[in-house]
Parts: C-alpha cells; sequence; structure tokens
C-alpha cells in the first residue's frame, strides 16, 4: 500500500539538507548522475523493453511509442544534459534585489528553492532524469509520478540516479519515484499538502485539466499544446512548407508540436498543395482535416469536425483552415490556442508585429518552427515543463522558475 505520508516525510527532510548544502555538492551528485546513466546503458534499454513491449500489446500509436523508447543515442543525450545542467550558474543565493533604508537596514530579495516539487507525466520516461536534474541544481527535492506505460524505464532511471546522489553524500530522496501508477497515488500527490510546495503536471490535455481541477497544492498549469501556424498573404510559400514539416512531423507526440496550420485566402491555392506535397515525405503519411475551403483544394484532406479545431492530437494529423485575413487568424487562436506556442510565416513586417502584439502564448514565432520552445533549445539545458500560464513562471521551467525568493534584512541593533 502507498505510504504517501512518509514519502511526503522523506522529501521534506530531503528539502532541508539541499537547504544548506553547497553548489559543489550539487553538482557532485548531477555529474554522478550522469556517469551512472552512461554506465547503466544496458539496464535502462532492457527495462524500455519491456516497456515497449507492452505499448505494442496494448496498441500504442506509434507517436506515443517514439515519445515511449530509449535507445543508447537517447540515453547518453540525456545524459549529456544532466552534464550540461551540473555545469550551469547556481541560481541559490542570488541577491536580486538590495537596497538600504534611511534607518539603516539593508534589504536584500534572495533567491531561494521553491522546497519540495511535485511531477506528475505520462509517457515519456526522459522526464524522470530531466526532472530530477533540474530540481536538484535548484536545491529542490522532487516527488516523481510517472504514467504506467513507461513504469519499467521509469523504475530502472529512478534507482540509478538515487544511487548515483547518495554515492556524492546527498540523500537519496533528494528524489523519490512513486511506483504505484493507479489514478488513487496521483490524487494522493495532489493532496500532499504541508509536504509538497508546488506541483507541476507533464502530459496531454486530460492529464492537465484533471491535475489542475483536483489539486489542493499548488499547480503549475504546463504542457497541452494546441499550437497553430499562420500562413499569412505574403509568406514565402517554401520556407512555410518546410516549417509546418518540421513543427508537425520531428515529434508529433511532444507539446510543441503543431496540431493546426491557418492559410492566408490569398495564397492558398498555392500554398496548400506545396504544404501538402511536403507532408508526404514524412516516414508516416501526414492526414490533413480541412474545412469546406481546403477540401476544395486539397481533394484528399478529410472533412474537419468542430472537435478538431483545438484538438491536440500527439499524431500525424493536422487540421487546416483557410483564413480572410491575419485577425481572423488571431482570432481562432484566441479561441481555440492553449497560449503555448504560435507562429507566423509572413515576408510582411507590419504582419509580423501585429501579429505578435495580438497573440498572447508562452512563445510566439516568427518564421521559425514551434518545435523551437524547449529549454535546451532556448539555453536552460532542460526544462521540467512548458508553462502555460502567467504566475509564477511562463513558457519553458529552467533553473531560474524553480526558485522563489526571500527578504533578507540585515541590521545593526534598528527598533521601530
Amino acid at each position: 500500500m502507498l505510504d504517501i505520508i512518509r514519502i511526503g516525510e522523506n522529501a521534506v527532510q530531503a528539502k532541508r539538507v539541499l537547504a544548506i548544502a553547497d553548489e559543489h555538492s550539487r553538482v557532485a551528485a548531477l555529474k554522478a548522475m550522469a556517469y551512472a546513466l552512461e554506465d547503466n546503458i544496458s539496464k535502462i534499454i532492457q527495462a524500455n523493453k519491456i516497456d515497449m513491449q507492452n505499448a505494442k500489446e496494448n496498441g500504442l500509436s506509434a507517436a506515443m511509442q517514439d515519445r515511449l523508447m530509449l535507445n543508447e543515442e537517447r540515453i547518453r543525450a540525456i545524459a549529456k544534459s544532466v552534464m550540461e545542467i551540473a555545469m550551469q550558474h547556481s541560481v541559490i543565493g542570488w541577491v536580486i534585489e538590495e537596497s538600504i533604508r534611511p534607518n539603516g537596514l539593508r534589504v536584500q530579495k534572495v533567491s531561494v528553492p521553491i522546497g519540495v516539487i511535485g511531477i506528475i507525466y505520462e509517457s515519456r520516461p526522459n522526464v524522470t532524469v530531466d526532472s530530477a536534474a533540474l530540481t536538484l541544481k535548484s536545491g529542490n527535492a522532487c516527488i516523481l509520478r510517472g504514467g504506467k506505460e513507461a513504469i519499467n524505464s521509469n523504475i530502472a532511471l529512478a534507482n540509478i540516479i538515487r544511487e548515483a546522489i547518495a554515492s556524492a553524500g546527498l540523500p537519496r530522496d533528494c528524489v523519490q519515484l512513486i511506483d504505484d501508477t493507479s489514478r488513487e497515488s496521483a490524487n494522493a500527490l495532489m493532496r500532499l499538502n504541508g509536504y509538497v510546495d508546488v506541483l507541476i503536471p507533464r502530459g496531454g490535455k486530460g492529464l492537465i485539466e484533471a491535475v489542475c481541477k483536483n489539486s489542493t497544492v499548488p499547480v503549475i498549469e504546463t504542457g497541452a499544446g494546441t499550437c497553430h501556424i499562420y500562413v499569412d498573404k505574403d509568406a514565402d510559400v517554401d520556407m512555410a512548407a518546410e516549417i509546418i514539416f518540421n513543427a508537425k512531423t520531428s515529434r508529433p507526440s511532444v507539446c510543441n508540436a503543431a496540431e493546426a496550420m491557418l492559410i492566408h485566402k490569398d495564397i492558398a491555392r498555392v500554398a496548400l498543395p506545396k504544404i501538402a506535397k511536403r507532408l508526404k515525405d514524412s516516414k508516416v503519411e501526414v492526414e490533413i482535416r480541412g474545412d469546406e475551403r481546403v477540401c476544395e483544394i486539397l481533394p484528399h484532406a478529410k472533412p474537419a469536425t468542430d472537435e478538431d479545431w483545438g484538438k491536440e492530437y500527439n499524431d500525424y494529423i493536422i487540421a487546416a483552415k483557410v483564413v480572410d485575413s491575419l485577425e481572423e487568424a488571431c482570432e481562432h487562436i484566441y479561441r481555440y490556442g492553449t497560449q503555448h506556442s504560435e507562429c507566423i510565416v509572413t515576408d510582411n513586417a507590419q504582419a509580423k508585429e501585429e501579429f505578435l502584439k495580438r497573440v498572447d502564448a508562452a512563445a510566439v514565432y516568427v518564421n521559425a518552427s514551434t518545435r523551437f520552445t524547449d529549454g535546451g533549445e532556448f539555453g536552460f539545458g532542460a526544462e521540467i515543463g512548458i508553462s502555460t500560464q502567467k504566475l509564477h513562471a511562463r513558457g519553458p521551467l529552467g533553473l531560474k522558475e524553480l526558485t522563489s525568493y526571500k527578504y533578507q534584512i540585515l541590521g545593526d541593533g534598528q527598533v521601530r
């Protein structure tokens, strides 16, 4: 039976140790993690093979299987990311602001860890490592609860990570994995007030909505990505086709993949056939679900239903709509977007500026793939999720976003 209180108590004890640990100790633990991952590649792959076999037997889509799969190249890339996080500048103990009051009091605003961070996520085992590394570097303890699809991979990774941390002299309970993948375990973590300081969900729309609705612990809403690419009347059509191809097909199951394309009516008859032809080059041909005007231009497109607008497919499917203006495109994004990542393709400077001002999202792109919304691509080393809310952080959650602050007031006997 899951003893969630014990897990919470262990995390609180670990965060107290981390609060007084120096940067050298955290870096040593992270380096030990990176080396341990590389030393245990075969063990990780064996565990992942069990998950992959289960995924095939359960009919998991090709895109979701790709999300789950670990091989030597991916494990080495994960280990490299941990090492990059280790070498980032410390974000703990920064004096963010400082002032001296008229009475001589020195008031300092200083960055500190949040404390205990809970992460609920689905079928990407790399999240286990990314979360552990980012929380440790930022001085936080973490409680991880992954999905059933990746449970064997997650257990193997967590055991390796915990032993590496202990070998560097920090508590192994800096990182804890809940190996119970039932709904009850997720609900218990959502209600672990007094132990967990903040909860971060990573996954699809359903998971995120469930956590936001049911959690009594504060939540940073992340991840659900209904990302649009608007092809303006003044777009370079070849560029647009390449951007859409990359944004849809490079990793269709991730939250920064494009789920819809909006094409200006003045360019639609030229752009849509070129884009459709490029999408056929994918290893799995992309299904286009279009409105009436799209289906008239592309006879092979399937008619879109109301459910297709705003849908996060996580698959080789993209919705398509012809719009009359940039304003209509922005209104469509406002109605169906998730404030994650949105893009305009255009050579018109005025259109660029208008799109950047109108669209309210964590990341707004001009002439670039939405796939760049990623902590590593932004220079953060990695991220623990993509925040689609505005408090306390927005966009990729890197090390700085995993800190809070406190005020230190230094005096020499002042009284009020």
